[in-house]
Parts: structure tokens; C-alpha cells; sequence
């Protein structure tokens, strides 16, 4: 039964926790607004993610990680994030930017039973890297659970993440170099559009620059391809031939030691995003949702949701940024709006049409796009450090940081070795990770502690998004 005060009590309180109080179809076009905000980020990562495997295999992927896949890994797994936090946490959950370097390392494996495996193989593989990175998530909401989040976050300090969160991007920076030089004008397009909207636009536009940097070059795309036919910039014969209604090209993942251990170690990453996004969108709603309902749950949920896209051919979830942006901006805090959101985008996989028009999009825009996407994420990295006041004056600060970066940028092939006859390969990030979680329990001096800097505290996301006083 709906309370007639609401409108009332919401106004006091800042913001409307109840939507139902402006009718049906306000809340629908809330939840489109939702959508738009997730929509050029969640569906950027399968076609990066398409393009690291067609590049290292000469083959195209038929099956998992499509636009298709995603939109639907996205909606089930924020309607099982719902679930899980008890209906009231306002968070959407699409792609994670942070497990690209773990997509470009698997495409490019190509030792032992990798170096013929086909490139539908070598998904199912990352994807099950992916199912046990998000069954990390439930071991450390068990954790958090049992002996509280501040004990284990001593172990998972800025110190340690910041600079991995780092390597993440920059690992990544050749491929973004590798894409834009395919046609330099599209790329800077997207690029200077991405820049336009982060930095001058106002509303709504400030917080979806990715789609706007999609939406502006993919139309100067299709103005060049029709002034000059033979430039060959856009092809829609994929989208003529795509049904209207279809079931996406779900996968189902496939496990070996090489592949987790170089998926699951960027769940370090991951987690700690989590958590930012958890304190940004408790500061935004006004509640204390690693409180209520904790984040023990918030984890479970994030990580339920990450481990079934694993399980059916998609990318790692991960908590929105650009969704919170767009919780201040319109003072809407009803996750019924979110999951209005999360049912559009299951609808949307089952439109094979607007996939394949999706997928068209040029290897240039996405390089234009990634340019800035992966120096944002090692600047989030920074961003990481600086606002939870490491001193990097400090020795033992210092040492961690600088093993991380060595190892993370320095070991590109990896480690590999044999047990039991089996080869496994340890990557430069999995190296980085256990190398900085190891020097930072071992060194004395560590004085991390979760929740005394909350501002520090919010800016884990590895997100593209601007964050000021404007919607924060």
C-alpha cells in the first residue's frame, strides 16, 4: 500500500526513496535514463574484448562475450545483486573495465595446450577464470562477515591496489594505440568528444561521455562512409542479415589453472571498486548501506552476478559509477528504477538486430574511446593513492608500489611452470598481486585503516566518469 506522506517525507529527506509516488511512467523513463547511463560502457567491453581475440587469433569469436551476452549478464546480474542486499541498494551492475587486461592476456596465451586452441576455447577458458574470480567475491564477504571489514582491508590497503589498478591500464595502452591508428580521424573524434562531455557537459551528458564519444564518431563514421563508399569505414551486412528476435550466443565456461590465475587476481581490483562504489552510493542516498544491509551482501551479490556471466559466456559485473552520477542528478534513490533498468537491458539481448548494428562499430572509434578509457583507469589507479594520502616518503610505502609496477609492467610473458605434469602460467598481474599483498603483510608499519577517510575511501571505481560536486 502506498503512503500518502511519501511525497512529503521524501522532500524532507533530500531525495525520493519511494518512485511509485510519481506514477508509472515517470519511474519507466527514470529507468531508460538508468540504461542510457550504463549502456556505451557496458557494451564497450565485449567489443574490446572481441577485438583483443580476433587480433591475436585471426579468428572472429562466435559465441560469449557478444553486445548480446552482455546486456543480458548485466540485467540478470543486477536483478541478482537486488536480491541479495535486500532490495535496497540502488546500484546497477554492468561490464567491469577492470578484467580487460585479463581478456588481452588470455587471447594472447599461446604456450602449451593454448598455442592451437581455437578462439571460442580460449573464451570458454577466460570465462571460467571469471566464475572463480566471482566466487572471490563470497570468500571475502564471509570473511567480512566473520571478523569485519576493517581487519581485512589492512591486508588490501591503497598502497597495494592503487598501483595495480595502474598496471591495468597501462598494460593495456599498446592495443588502444593498435585500434586508433586504423583511422587516426575517427579516433580522435571519439576521443575529443569523450573529453567535451567529461569536462564541459552539464546533466545528464557529463555522466554518459562513452556513449556520447560512441554516438558522435559512429555518426561522422556513417556521414564518410556515405560521401565516400570505397573508404570501406561501416559495413551493414551483418545487421541486414541479424534476426529481430533471437537468444543470445550464451558459452559455457571451461577451467584450467593458467586461466584462473590470470582472471582471479583482478578480482583484488575488483572488489576493492566494489567497495568504493558501496561508500560513493551511501553518500549519495544518504544510508549506510555497508551497514544496511552490509557489504557482506553487497559483495555476495556482486560477486553471484560475476560469477554467472562467467558461466554463460560473459564479462565480469561490476557496481555503475555513471549510475550513481545519475541517482543525484535526478534525487531519484528507488532501486525499483534500477531494476526497471536491469529488465530494459534483458530485452534488449534478445534483439539480435541491434546487436549486430552495435558490433559495426570501427576498430578506430573503439581505439579513440579506449585511448582515454585505459589512461583513465591507471589515473583512477593514482587518483586511488593521492586521495587516501599514501606517503610514498615512507620506505616500506614505497618498496610495495615499486615491486608492483616491476612486476606488473615487467614480467609481459608471465612465469611459467609445471606440476603434475600440467603447465601453468602465472601473468605479470597475478605476480604483481601477491607480491604487493605479501610485502604489505610482512613490512612492518602499515596504519591503513577503512572508513578513516571516506572521501579516500569512495574513489576505487574504475570507471569513466567525472566526479566533483556537480552529482557527487
Amino acid at each position: 500500500m502506498s503512503d500518502n506522506n511519501a511525497p512529503e517525507k521524501a522532500k524532507q529527506q533530500g531525495g525520493i526513496y519511494d518512485a511509485r509516488t510519481l506514477g508509472i511512467p515517470k519511474m519507466f523513463l527514470l529507468g531508460i535514463q538508468h540504461m542510457f547511463a550504463m549502456f556505451g560502457a557496458t557494451v564497450l567491453v565485449p567489443i574490446l574484448v572481441t577485438g583483443y581475440f580476433t587480433e591475436a587469433t585471426g579468428e572472429a569469436p562466435t559465441k560469449g562475450l557478444t553486445v548480446a551476452v552482455t546486456l543480458f549478464c548485466a540485467g540478470v546480474g543486477t536483478l541478482m545483486f537486488h536480491l541479495c542486499s535486500k532490495f535496497k541498494v540502488p546500484a546497477f551492475l554492468g561490464s567491469s573495465f577492470a578484467f580487460l587486461g585479463g581478456f588481452s592476456t588470455v587471447a594472447n596465451l599461446n604456450s602449451g595446450a593454448y598455442a592451437t586452441m581455437a578462439v571460442n576455447d580460449k573464451i570458454a577458458y577466460a570465462c571460467g577464470g571469471i566464475v572463480v574470480a566471482g566466487l572471490l567475491y563470497l570468500v571475502l564477504a564471509a570473511i567480512i562477515r566473520l571478523v569485519g571489514v576493517k581487519k581485512v582491508m589492512r591486508f588490501l590497503p591503497p598502497v597495494v591496489t592503487g598501483p595495480i589498478i595502474i598496471c591495468i591500464g597501462l598494460s593495456l595502452a599498446g592495443s588502444a594505440i593498435n585500434n586508433a591508428s586504423t583511422n587516426w580521424i575517427l579516433a580522435l573524434v571519439a576521443l575529443a568528444t569523450i573529453i567535451v562531455f567529461n569536462i564541459w557537459g552539464k546533466g545528464m551528458f557529463k555522466i554518459i561521455p562513452i556513449l556520447m564519444g560512441v554516438v558522435v564518431s559512429y555518426v561522422v563514421a556513417i556521414i564518410w562512409n556515405e560521401v565516400d563508399p570505397e573508404a570501406g569505414i561501416l559495413s551493414f551486412t551483418a545487421v541486414q542479415e541479424a534476426a529481430f528476435v533471437g537468444l543470445p550466443q550464451f558459452q559455457l565456461p571451461k577451467f584450467d589453472a593458467t586461466s584462473i590465475l590470470v582472471m582471479a587476481p583482478i578480482a583484488i581490483a575488483s572488489m576493492m571498486e566494489h567497495i568504493g562504489d558501496m561508500s560513493a552510493i551511501s553518500a549519495t542516498v544518504e544510508k549506510n548501506f555497508i551497514e544496511d544491509p552490509g557489504l557482506h551482501r553487497t559483495l555476495m551479490g556482486d560477486g553471484l552476478a560475476t560469477a554467472f556471466a562467467g558461466l554463460v559466456g560473459g564479462p565480469a559485473n561490476t557496481t555503475y559509477g555513471e549510475n550513481t552520477g545519475v541517482l543525484e542528478l535526478s534525487k531519484v534513490y528507488d532501486p525499483r528504477v534500477i531494476r526497471i533498468a536491469a529488465g530494459l537491458a534483458i530485452i534488449l539481448s534478445f534483439i539480435p538486430k541491434f546487436s549486430a548494428l552495435i558490433s559495426t562499430m570501427p576498430a578506430a572509434i573503439v581505439g579513440g574511446i579506449s585511448f582515454m578509457l585505459y589512461g583513465m583507469i591507471s589515473a583512477i589507479g593514482v587518483r586511488n593513492i593521492v586521495e587516501n594520502k599514501v606517503d610514498l616518503t615512507k620506505s616500506r610505502n614505497l618498496i610495495i608500489a615499486g615491486v608492483i609496477f616491476v612486476c606488473g609492467l615487467g614480467f609481459t610473458g608471465g612465469i611459467t611452470f609445471t606440476i603434475g605434469g600440467t603447465s601453468i602460467t602465472l601473468t605479470a598481474l597475478a605476480i604483481a598481486a601477491i607480491a604487493g599483498i605479501l610485502l604489505n603483510a610482512i613490512l612492518p608499519g602499515n596504519d591503513y585503516e577503512f572508513g578513516k577517510n571516506p572521501e579516500g575511501d569512495r574513489s576505487r571505481g574504475v570507471y569513466v566518469s567525472s566526479k566533483d560536486e556537480e552529482y557527487y
